[in-house]
């Protein structure tokens, strides 16, 4: 029992370390709380706990060795740098039309389950991570059979969404004390964010495919 509890709560640490580091998944769950309030955070960290439960499993059939080929992880991270690209300038050319009485009446135009796996798979560091410390910890947590696994993933995932939850909490919160002008500037921020990762990957993927 206390080999779960360990289990449980290193990889609880280890997630939200990486959690709390600025990335897609953080920029956007900024962006699409302001659109939904609170229920953007867990709605996002769904669709990406389904993603890596689903990556867990192919991980356990034998799939490390693929996600550590250069050219996978090059080919992930040039379309993902498109994926990323796209979404930041789709953002920058809805700027001059958005405010937040048009946002409230939209809310539903983008789906925060997908976003949340988009900006996963978007992110090559988030495939090399599993095919390393990821795997490396489901192999020990397999020791203890599927409640080992399990262990593990549950404090990944509750890291997960216990941080992003917080960071939708904080956003909605704030929401009623928020102008037009400063919700531009965070979407306008959000927007350069993820174009400046989408070069970075791309120029990353790229010349691991060279």
């Amino acid at each position: 029992m206390w080999v779960l509890i360990t289990i449980f709560a290193t990889s609880f640490v280890i997630a939200l370390s990486g959690a709390l580091m600025p990335g897609p998944l953080l920029t956007i769950t900024l962006s699409e709380s302001t659109r939904r309030g609170f229920l953007a955070g867990p709605l996002i960290v769904l669709g990406h706990g389904i993603l890596e439960l689903v990556l867990v499993l192919f991980l356990l059939l034998g799939l490390a060795p693929i996600l550590k080929n250069d050219y996978v992880v090059g080919s992930v991270g040039v379309v993902g740098a498109v994926v990323l690209i796209w979404m930041a300038v789709g953002m920058i050319r809805s700027l001059p039309a958005l405010s937040l009485e048009s946002v409230s009446k939209n809310s539903k135009s983008t789906n925060p389950v997908w976003a949340g796996i988009l900006m996963s798979v978007a992110n090559p560091y988030w495939i090399i991570w599993w095919a390393t410390i990821g795997l490396g910890y489901i192999l020990y947590s397999f020791n203890l059979g599927l409640l080992g696994v399990a262990a593990f993933f549950g404090g990944h995932i509750l890291a997960d969404l216990a941080w992003y939850a917080a960071v939708s909490f904080t956003v909605a919160h704030g929401r009623r004390f928020m102008s037009d002008r400063i919700y531009k500037g965070v979407i306008a921020c959000c927007a350069l964010a993820l174009l400046g990762f989408g070069i970075y990957f791309g120029f990353s993927g790229a010349q691991r495919l060279i």
